[in-house]
Parts: C-alpha cells; structure tokens; sequence
C-alpha cells in the first residue's frame, strides 16, 4: 500500500509539470499580445501596419477603434491597453497629465488634414473667407465628428471659424460620435457635406473630395502615440517601434497620412 501512495504521488507530480508546460506558451503568448486602442480615423492603415506586424514578429494584435476622446476616457477608467494612438495632443496630454503614459514613450506618430467631401461625381467647391457653406448645403445637413469632444469635429468647426461661416451653419450640423461615423452619413447619402480627415475620403469610394481646407485654418493634425502605463504585453515597446518603421511609415502614406516620426 505505501509502494501505490507513493507511486500516486510521483504520477501526480508528473502530470502536474505537464500540465504545467502545455499551459506556459499559451500564456507567453497572450503576455506578448500587444492591445492597441487607436483613432477610428486610422483603421486602413493601421490594420495593414499591423498585419505587417504580426507576419515579421508571429505576435498577434487587438484593436479597439473609437473616437479618441472616447479611448481617452476608458483608459483612466482602466480599460486594458498598451499602446494609444490619439488623433489629436491634447487628449495624450489629458493622458499623461494623469500619470497614464510611460515617461519617454510619448512620440508624433503622423500627421493629416480636414477636407470638405461630397457624394462621388459631385462638383468641386472653392473654400474661403466667407465661402457660401449654407447654400451647398440646400436642405441638408453637414456631417462631421462631435465638434464638443472628437478631435476631428474640432479642427472642423476651427476651420469654420477662421472662414467666417460656422455661425451660419452651426444649427445644420449632423454631430457624429466618431469621423468615420460622420463619412458614412455622406457616403450613405444622409448628409450632402461632410468634414472629414482627408484619409477617411481616401478610404470610401461612394465619397469624393470636393474641397480642402486652408491648412492655416485650424490646428496641425497630429497623431501622438505612447506605451502606457498599466499595458502588460512585454512585446509593446518593439511594436511601438515598428510603427515608426520604414515599412510602415509607407503604409501609412499609402493611405493618405503623412509620417512625422521614424526609427534611426
């Protein structure tokens, strides 16, 4: 009898330290999954970005897509993440004045701009001091992101008030909760205008660039991205500076963007 309690035992402790071992590279691997929360702004080029990613470094991602100010707040609420990409400084400033960021890590990723966009086939428009918004607009509506918090409705109602016209138009604004919402108004024909990053245009074949706006007109459209704090992947750093690639610098600019940051 003590020869099978012991003999028990010994099975036991090896079954335990197999079980051990199958268990350990499924969670290395989730430990090295890298979690992005990106600007909806930037889904083309960052799910191409990231698929290079993944093919070069066998490291899978997730990325959660919203309006930046949206991503801004579940991450001081403590949502999982270890990267952020904001479409605008001011929210990463928001970040990092609550200590969310890590030091050093911060970076201008990229940079845009805010065009006008029509229905595809639709006529240009001339866009300056004064420009007739109200009468383009008929009786319909302008789409773009909520100018009270996402940073792409924003640097549309600056550029409205620098031309002298968003008084006049400002009761007609259909206020979407992201940009990519506010293209799908246009592209789906529920606004006739909308105000979106010129990449989102570059996106959607039903939508046509029908102006651009004076860069002068507004603040500079810049993408800040930084690790952050409470991020448990051990891969995210190497990401981060993958972003910042050569490779993926041109897949950002195959999709409009213009890259601000790259790797030594």
């Amino acid at each position: 009898m003590p020869n099978k309690r012991k003999l028990g035992l010994v099975l036991g402790v090896i079954i335990s330290i197999l079980c051990l071992q199958l268990a350990l590279p499924g969670q290395a691997a989730e430990q090295q999954r890298v979690t992005i929360f990106a600007a909806a702004s930037m889904k083309n080029a960052l799910d191409a970005v990231s698929a290079a990613w993944t093919r070069e470094s066998g490291i899978q991602t997730s990325i959660s897509y919203a309006a930046t100010s949206a991503l801004a707040k579940q991450i001081e609420a403590g949502a999982p993440a270890d990267v952020f990409i904001s479409a605008d400084a001011e929210w990463m400033d928001y970040l990092e004045e609550r200590d969310l960021i890590q030091d050093g890590s911060r970076t201008d990723l990229l940079g845009n701009r805010i065009v006008l966009i029509a229905a595809s086939g639709a006529a240009s428009v001339t866009i300056a001091p004064g420009f007739d918004l109200l009468g383009l607009l008929g009786d319909g509506r302008l789409a773009m992101a909520s100018p009270d918090a996402v940073p792409a409705g924003r640097y549309g109602k600056a550029a409205l008030q620098a031309l002298g016209v968003w008084d006049v138009v400002e009761s007609r604004v259909a206020g979407a909760e992201n940009v990519r919402a506010a293209l799908q108004y246009v592209s789906r024909g529920e606004a006739p205008y909308g105000i979106v990053y010129e990449t989102d245009a570059k996106a959607d074949p039903g939508v046509a660039v029908v102006g651009i706006f004076p860069e002068d007109a507004y603040p500079p459209v810049v993408y800040p991205v930084a690790l952050l704090k409470e991020g448990g992947s051990s891969a995210s750093a190497d990401y981060l500076e993958f972003l910042k690639s050569a490779e993926a610098g041109a897949l950002f600019e195959a999709e409009g963007f213009k890259v601000l940051a790259a790797s030594p």
